[in-house]
């Protein structure tokens, strides 16, 4: 006849169960492990932070990376930052840079709602391809232009400046990196 469990016999069923449970359960101890830069918080009450949007390309596409800066940067400014290519944190990221190496070379000058770059390539003959034309038609509307105008309305005129007859066409960069041409 099996009789009805002690008190003791049931302490020692459950005392066994947790045992089990905490020594198969997969965890072991271990010290402390590196994860990056700490976190940083809430910025100090007064201060400003700001940025500025660099586009680059990526295997899904043109995709923006947000610098930190001291001041508000003028498209030639922001142009300057995307010649120097992505950081090595941005490159592990799977970011590259289409735009060939025009330092020096290339200008931006900004006006109300718009921005006229001289660059001194040709689109048509291949020498810079959609994608460069994108990452600097993109990166030239989000830096700073007069005139209180979203990136997405920013006229970007590009000058072929090998082409001496040429006039310049007009882009804008859309909400996706995109690059629209602007007719009429």
């Amino acid at each position: 006849m099996i009789g009805r469990p002690t008190a003791r016999t049931a302490a020692t069923v459950v005392a066994g169960v947790l045992a089990l449970t905490v020594a198969g359960c997969g965890i072991t101890p271990t010290g402390p492990a590196p994860a990056g830069a700490p976190a940083s918080g809430i910025q100090r009450p007064g201060t400003e932070a700001r940025t500025v949007q660099i586009y680059f390309a990526g295997p899904y596409g043109l995709r923006a990376v947000s610098r930190p800066t001291d001041r508000p940067l003028s498209p030639q400014q922001a142009l300057d930052l995307l010649l120097e290519g992505p950081t090595p944190a941005e490159r592990d990221r799977g970011l590259i840079t289409q735009v060939p190496p025009m330092a020096g070379q290339l200008t931006a000058t900004a006006t109300d709602g718009a921005v006229d770059i001289h660059i001194p390539r040709t689109v048509s003959s291949g020498d810079l391809d959609v994608t460069a034309v994108a990452q600097l038609a993109c990166t030239a509307a989000h830096a700073h232009i007069p005139g209180d105008r979203p990136a997405t309305q920013v006229d970007i005129r590009i000058h072929e400046t090998l082409i001496s007859s040429q006039t310049p066409w007009t882009v804008r960069c859309g909400p996706n990196g995109t690059v629209t041409p602007v007719t009429g």
